[in-house]
């Protein structure tokens, strides 16, 4: 115990031994020395200064690419020729293009969170029902054909491709109109 506490008192008495050194230094410090820290820190700031301006550039730069390749996927996404939708595994919409929703007879972003399969025909629901089972199941592509609407005059005929992907388990799924083919 008593080396322990000499340590510790030893470590005190030479702390502030050497503050008062310190101290003294600095009153005993000439000009021109100062005057070098002095050009040191301001240098040292205007290569920190520089460093910041180009990191600025490089995060200028990422930005750019953000906003292009956001307006790649606006135009491959949202505006593209068939219905995309995202669907959970109970067939609930987790996000749709414009197409899909134009396809649904509704407005995009009302449908987020509805079940698709309020939109499709009673007749087709059976094959909607196993092509989506399936599809969670297998974890490959899988496709089948339905018809959208509940109005036996205003039927679309679509063909529909989906697969699950990523961490959340949700189905791609894309679908065409396929009404003027059949006619």
């Amino acid at each position: 115990m008593n080396i322990i506490n000499q340590g510790v008192t030893n470590a005190r008495s030479l702390r502030l031994k050497a503050e008062k050194l310190l101290k003294e230094k600095k009153d005993k410090r000439e000009l021109p020395v100062f005057e070098i820290d002095e050009k040191k820190l301001l240098h040292e700031l205007q290569v920190h200064k520089i460093e910041l301006e180009m990191q600025n550039e490089e995060l200028r730069e990422a930005v750019e690419v953000a906003e292009t390749a956001l307006k790649k996927y606006t135009m491959l996404y949202d505006l593209a020729p068939m219905g995309y939708l995202t669907l959970d595994h109970d067939g609930t919409i987790c996000d749709l293009n414009f197409t899909a929703a134009d396809m649904l007879g509704e407005r995009r972003f009302s449908m987020v969170n509805n079940n698709f399969k309020l939109f499709i025909n009673n007749d087709s629901l059976p094959v909607f029902n196993k092509f989506l089972d399936k599809v969670f199941k297998s974890q490959s592509k899988e496709s089948c054909q339905v018809k959208l609407g509940q109005d036996s005059n205003h039927l679309t005929s679509v063909f529909m491709e989906g697969i699950v992907t990523g961490e959340d388990r949700r189905c791609l799924l894309s679908a065409v109109d396929v009404s003027m083919l059949k006619k």
